[in-house]
Protein backbone atom coordinates (compact mmCIF):
# COMPACT_ATOMS: atom_id res chain seq x y z
CA UNK A 1 0.00 0.00 0.00
CA UNK A 2 1.35 3.53 -0.98
CA UNK A 3 -0.05 6.36 0.55
CA UNK A 4 0.88 9.76 -1.42
CA UNK A 5 -0.62 12.56 -2.88
CA UNK A 6 -2.13 12.29 -6.72
CA UNK A 7 0.29 13.21 -9.51
CA UNK A 8 -1.54 12.14 -12.24
CA UNK A 9 -4.16 12.89 -14.59
CA UNK A 10 -5.50 9.35 -14.01
CA UNK A 11 -4.80 9.23 -10.25
CA UNK A 12 -6.85 12.53 -9.77
CA UNK A 13 -9.54 10.98 -11.98
CA UNK A 14 -9.73 8.14 -9.88
CA UNK A 15 -9.21 10.20 -6.67
CA UNK A 16 -12.47 11.93 -7.53
CA UNK A 17 -14.48 9.11 -8.79
CA UNK A 18 -13.47 7.68 -5.50
CA UNK A 19 -14.83 10.44 -3.79
CA UNK A 20 -18.00 9.98 -5.94
CA UNK A 21 -19.14 6.59 -5.49
CA UNK A 22 -18.62 6.38 -1.52
CA UNK A 23 -19.23 9.55 -1.08
CA UNK A 24 -22.19 10.66 -3.02
CA UNK A 25 -23.37 8.13 -5.81
CA UNK A 26 -25.62 6.44 -2.86
CA UNK A 27 -27.21 9.00 -2.05
CA UNK A 28 -28.29 9.92 -5.96
CA UNK A 29 -25.75 13.45 -6.40
CA UNK A 30 -24.73 13.59 -9.13
CA UNK A 31 -21.02 13.87 -10.64
CA UNK A 32 -19.34 16.93 -9.97
CA UNK A 33 -21.02 17.26 -6.59
CA UNK A 34 -17.51 15.40 -5.14
CA UNK A 35 -15.34 18.98 -5.33
CA UNK A 36 -16.21 22.22 -4.07
CA UNK A 37 -14.22 25.55 -4.76
CA UNK A 38 -10.98 24.45 -2.40
CA UNK A 39 -9.57 22.00 -4.19
CA UNK A 40 -6.69 23.51 -5.57
CA UNK A 41 -5.88 24.81 -1.90
CA UNK A 42 -5.96 21.61 -1.03
CA UNK A 43 -3.76 18.57 0.35
CA UNK A 44 -4.98 15.73 -1.37
CA UNK A 45 -3.59 11.73 -0.44
CA UNK A 46 -4.52 8.68 -1.44
CA UNK A 47 -3.79 5.62 -0.98
CA UNK A 48 -2.91 2.94 -3.54
CA UNK A 49 -2.26 -0.93 -4.07
CA UNK A 50 -1.11 -2.08 -7.08
CA UNK A 51 -1.76 1.09 -9.53
CA UNK A 52 -5.38 1.27 -8.12
CA UNK A 53 -6.93 4.26 -5.32
CA UNK A 54 -8.74 2.28 -2.90
CA UNK A 55 -8.61 5.45 -0.33
CA UNK A 56 -8.16 8.89 -0.06
CA UNK A 57 -8.56 12.42 1.91
CA UNK A 58 -8.39 15.62 1.75
CA UNK A 59 -7.32 18.69 4.01
CA UNK A 60 -7.50 22.52 3.15
CA UNK A 61 -7.05 25.43 5.86
CA UNK A 62 -9.57 27.98 7.49
CA UNK A 63 -6.88 29.58 8.88
CA UNK A 64 -3.22 29.40 9.95
CA UNK A 65 -4.41 27.73 13.15
CA UNK A 66 -6.99 25.31 12.05
CA UNK A 67 -6.86 22.46 9.21
CA UNK A 68 -10.20 21.14 7.99
CA UNK A 69 -10.11 17.48 6.98
CA UNK A 70 -12.84 16.18 4.31
CA UNK A 71 -14.02 13.70 1.95
CA UNK A 72 -12.26 10.70 3.76
CA UNK A 73 -13.24 7.92 1.63
CA UNK A 74 -11.93 3.99 1.32
CA UNK A 75 -13.25 1.10 -1.13
CA UNK A 76 -16.30 -0.48 0.56
CA UNK A 77 -14.14 -4.05 -0.19
CA UNK A 78 -11.04 -1.91 1.79
CA UNK A 79 -12.48 -0.86 4.83
CA UNK A 80 -11.55 -2.26 8.11
CA UNK A 81 -7.87 -2.70 6.98
CA UNK A 82 -6.55 0.19 8.45
CA UNK A 83 -6.57 2.50 5.45
CA UNK A 84 -8.27 5.01 6.76
CA UNK A 85 -5.94 5.26 9.53
CA UNK A 86 -3.05 5.42 7.24
CA UNK A 87 -4.55 8.10 5.06
CA UNK A 88 -5.71 10.33 8.23
CA UNK A 89 -2.06 9.69 9.63
CA UNK A 90 -0.70 11.32 6.14
CA UNK A 91 -3.18 14.35 6.37
CA UNK A 92 -2.10 15.06 10.00
CA UNK A 93 1.61 15.00 9.28
CA UNK A 94 1.17 17.40 6.20
CA UNK A 95 -0.93 19.43 8.97
CA UNK A 96 1.81 19.95 11.25
CA UNK A 97 4.59 20.51 8.75
CA UNK A 98 2.37 23.51 8.00
CA UNK A 99 1.64 24.67 11.42
CA UNK A 100 -2.40 24.47 12.33
CA UNK A 101 -2.59 24.01 16.05
CA UNK A 102 -6.18 22.66 15.61
CA UNK A 103 -7.81 20.20 13.08
CA UNK A 104 -11.76 19.98 13.11
CA UNK A 105 -14.01 17.82 10.52
CA UNK A 106 -17.63 16.79 10.06
CA UNK A 107 -18.16 13.27 10.46
CA UNK A 108 -20.70 10.71 9.60
CA UNK A 109 -22.63 9.31 12.36
CA UNK A 110 -20.84 5.82 10.94
CA UNK A 111 -17.68 6.98 11.13
CA UNK A 112 -17.25 8.88 14.56
CA UNK A 113 -16.01 6.04 16.20
CA UNK A 114 -13.32 5.96 13.73
CA UNK A 115 -12.12 9.74 14.33
CA UNK A 116 -12.53 8.69 18.32
CA UNK A 117 -10.04 5.75 18.07
CA UNK A 118 -7.54 8.71 16.61
CA UNK A 119 -7.98 11.16 18.87
CA UNK A 120 -10.78 13.43 17.91
CA UNK A 121 -13.65 14.80 20.16
CA UNK A 122 -17.48 15.23 19.60
CA UNK A 123 -17.85 18.80 20.05
CA UNK A 124 -21.07 19.30 18.94
CA UNK A 125 -24.10 17.43 16.36
CA UNK A 126 -23.47 19.39 13.25
CA UNK A 127 -25.51 19.32 10.04
CA UNK A 128 -27.88 16.42 8.34
CA UNK A 129 -26.61 15.89 4.48
CA UNK A 130 -28.81 14.61 1.98
CA UNK A 131 -31.67 14.80 4.55
CA UNK A 132 -30.57 11.70 5.84
CA UNK A 133 -27.02 11.47 6.78
CA UNK A 134 -26.37 13.29 10.40
CA UNK A 135 -23.17 14.90 10.89
CA UNK A 136 -21.00 15.64 14.12
CA UNK A 137 -18.06 18.53 14.26
CA UNK A 138 -15.26 16.82 15.54
CA UNK A 139 -11.63 18.17 16.67
CA UNK A 140 -8.37 17.38 17.60
CA UNK A 141 -5.45 19.45 19.46
CA UNK A 142 -2.39 18.63 17.63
Amino acid sequence: MIIKSPQTRQEFFDYYDLRWRILRAPWNQPKGSEQDELEGQAIHIIAVEESKVVGCGRVHFNSDEEAQIRYMAVENHWQGKGIGNMILAELEKKIIEKGAKKIILHARENVVKFYQNNGYQVVKPSHTLFGAIPHYLMEKKV
